[in-house]
């Protein structure tokens, strides 16, 4: 036996031991430690409070006088709690969260007490040399600041049988350049919300704010952590770098909402709770259709408040998983030959008096408009959106099942497409009337079907009442995603805006009378992208390549798309030309990396692991040629396997040579050669492994191959 089928050998028998507990009331667990208005009351004056309201609001600019008054509140909280340190809680530029922990612990001579000053809260000083930056500052200028986001409540997070307050902050440089995601985040909100201010003001429509909203679909995967533990490409990229089809993987279609397995509602039970806790509005679990895939979705929130949540949620995740001997998997594409994972991104914009202005049902021309500058600013800036959710997990996932094409296009489904039409085409609109569903059993009462289908190919499809962006990676934050959706869409609705105003003549309030001509302008254009079919077929992809859509397969080549000249035009109030530079760096760099990482494990791996075991299966198999079997088809058998492994080691040579050609390359030289050269090779040398996996003796094969990883829980 080698260490892999011990390994499975011992979890066989192993119980799975998840200690019963009383039933927990949901209700009460919701914000059970966030420090939310109900708690602050207790903490702060009523005049404090009612600030910190009109704060998340975007009525007014925090008060600074405040920060001691709050800070002593949220101390004295924290620590009835059990909270002794505090942390200011941000998101750099690795789609991750990061932290520095300070104790509330004062010294004053010999004695020790607790103090948590204005100062602390609204001011952090880490050390951001080792944060990614792309040239906001040099290598010798260390200096970042992270200061709280009183939009965003502080919460207590609980790790090793402690707790500790988190602050969510900003990160920024020593000039105020953002090196996080958050801050472009917000920009593109303020942008958002003077558009569509202007939009509501403009069709008589009341309300006091404007925001974009988000609920986010998060798929991952859950295997047996001993199993995860022997595959070093899962521990340090993320990603099977070998792995052969497994005889059963999701052709039968058997996990998609299927029963959920004990151990996997244990994991799903305990993240939904500490979720709860946190303030997070986890409503739906379910499995995802490959083996070991699932799915967990909170309710739709502020955009800027759900990608805190979901970021939160991850971390949530990953901990609880490994409490339960579980690994869970983000990466875009963990296992081949299967389903890889997403982050369904449903996008719409609301109103403080509670309207959904996606909402077809609503207002008719807030929305006629809307969807017109929405499909404009698509078409315009596909690239830009491509651009936003490239990585070289994702590559792997784009086009894949359950995934889109990396080509953009957009569904709206049958009756929005056919209002598109006829706005082009000057014809009347249809009714948008729900038809009636029978499915012929007199006990069932007949329901109203939606507006239009799902469609699971599209980049970017209408679902109802919001469009889910369903390119974003599993692995990434929403906030750059979403930051470039809102400053695209608002961009086009001034554009669209302006228009209308010059048509109006010194009128105050818009007609659809008047607005239809621009309308029919922008859509004729902006139609190349509506797509109701397929996306994954061959004839779409002629199609789109006939109607000039851009299809950037590879994520090395979509980040140019930031610099753009237009790209720059479209984000100058979200992110400085100087800020966009430092993306693509940083983007390019971790591309890189990644790849490297990747690169370097699949030759470690293939040295250390296969070569021998392929080794020790061919020194059996000529053992017993040598004893005088001389079977044709031994002998064949024989000479291929070991024919495979030269073809695998000579591929295995080629990538050492183009690493060691590049290796004093730049980072942008370095991920072509890796993106066009190195990549393709991988690729190859994965095929002619996965074909000896099939063939070597199983107790000799080193790895936990996918049945065991997929199907052992």
């Amino acid at each position: 036996m080698n260490a892999r089928t011990e390994t499975i050998s011992a979890s066989n028998k192993a119980a799975i031991f998840h200690p019963k507990q009383a039933p927990h009331r949901h209700d009460v667990l919701f914000k059970a430690r966030v420090f939310d208005p109900s708690v602050q009351e207790l903490y702060l004056p009523k005049k404090i409070v009612q600030h910190l309201e009109e704060v998340r609001a975007g009525k007014v600019r925090f008060d600074t006088s405040y920060a001691d008054i709050i800070a002593e509140g949220l101390k004295d909280w924290a620590l009835k709690n059990g909270a002794t340190s505090y942390t200011h809680w941000f998101q750099p530029l690795t789609h991750l969260t990061a932290e520095k922990h300070d104790s509330f612990l004062a010294f004053d001579g010999d004695k020790a007490t607790f103090r948590f000053r204005g100062k602390e809260l609204l001011f952090g000083e880490p050390d951001a040399s080792s944060f990614p930056s792309g040239g906001l500052r040099a290598t010798h200028q260390s200096r970042g600041y992270t200061t709280w986001d009183p939009a965003s409540m502080p919460f207590l997070w609980e790790s090793a049988e402690g707790l500790t307050l988190c602050i969510p902050a900003l990160f920024y440089s020593q000039k105020g350049a953002s090196l996080d995601h958050k801050i472009p985040l917000l920009r593109s909100d303020q942008k958002l919300q003077h558009a569509g201010m202007r939009l509501l003001s403009l069709c008589k429509v009341k309300a006091g704010a404007v925001f974009s909203t988000l609920g986010i679909e998060q798929e991952y995967f859950l295997i047996d952590r001993s199993l995860y533990a022997l595959r070093p490409d899962l521990v340090l990229s993320g990603r099977t770098l070998f792995g052969a089809k497994p005889a059963k993987g999701q052709e039968l279609e058997d996990h998609y909402f299927g029963p959920i397995q004990e151990r996997v509602m244990a994991f799903m039970r305990d993240v939904e709770e500490t979720a709860l806790k946190l303030g997070i509005p986890v409503k739906t679990r379910h499995n995802e259709v490959a083996p070991a895939q699932h799915e967990v979705a909170p309710l739709f929130e502020k955009a800027a408040l759900a990608c805190d949540h979901n970021m939160a949620l991850m971390e949530v995740m990953k901990q609880t998983a490994a409490r339960l001997d579980l690994a869970c998997l983000f990466h875009e594409k963990p296992f081949a030959h299967i389903n890889g994972s997403g982050k369904h991104n449903n996008w719409s914009l609301a109103t403080d008096t509670g309207l959904n202005l996606l909402d077809p049902k609503g207002n008719s021309l807030v929305f006629i408009i809307l969807l017109t500058a929405i499909l404009r600013a698509v078409h315009e800036h596909a690239g830009l959106l491509r651009a936003s959710i490239a990585s070289a997990g994702n590559d792997h996932r784009l086009g894949a099942s359950e995934a889109p094409p990396s080509i953009l296009s957009v569904f709206l489904g049958d009756a929005l497409q056919k209002i598109v039409q006829e706005i082009i085409q000057e014809k009347p609109f249809s009714p948008l009337t729900a038809e009636k569903i029978d499915i012929g059993l007199e006990h069932i009462p007949h329901h109203d079907s939606d507006l239009s289908d799902r469609n699971r190919t599209s980049f970017f499809a209408f679902t109802g009442n919001k469009f889910e962006f369903r390119a974003v990676g599993s692995a990434a934050a929403s906030a750059l995603p979403v930051s470039i959706l809102n400053a695209i869409i608002a961009d086009s609705l001034e554009l669209i805006l302006d228009e209308i105003e010059t048509a109006l003549k010194g009128k105050k309030q818009c007609s659809l009378e008047v607005a239809l001509p621009i309308l029919r302008k922008h859509l004729t254009v902006a139609s190349a992208v509506l797509f109701e079919g397929n996306a994954y077929s061959e004839e779409w992809h002629k199609e789109a390549s006939d109607r000039g859509l851009l299809n950037i397969a590879r994520s090395f080549h979509a980040y140019d798309q930031f610099r753009q000249p237009k790209s720059i035009r479209v984000l100058e109030d979200v992110l400085s030309e100087h800020e966009i530079e430092s993306r693509f760096e940083v983007f390019v760099e971790q591309y890189a990396k990644a790849m490297t990482i990747e690169s370097n494990l699949m030759l470690e791996m293939f040295q250390t692991q296969i070569v021998p075991a392929t080794q020790q299966d061919l020194h059996r198999r000529l053992s017993l040629l040598q004893l005088g079997i001389t079977s044709h088809h031994q002998k064949k058998l024989a000479h291929h396997i070991s024919a495979l492994l030269d073809e695998a080691i000579a591929l295995g040579e080629e990538i050492v040579l183009f690493k060691t050609q590049s290796a004093d390359f730049g980072w942008e030289a370095k991920a072509k050669v890796y993106c066009e050269l190195i990549a393709p090779k991988m690729g190859e040398m994965r095929g002619k492994v996965d074909q000896l996996e099939q063939l070597v003796e199983d107790n000799l094969w080193p790895m936990p191959k996918y049945r065991e990883m997929l199907f052992h829980l």
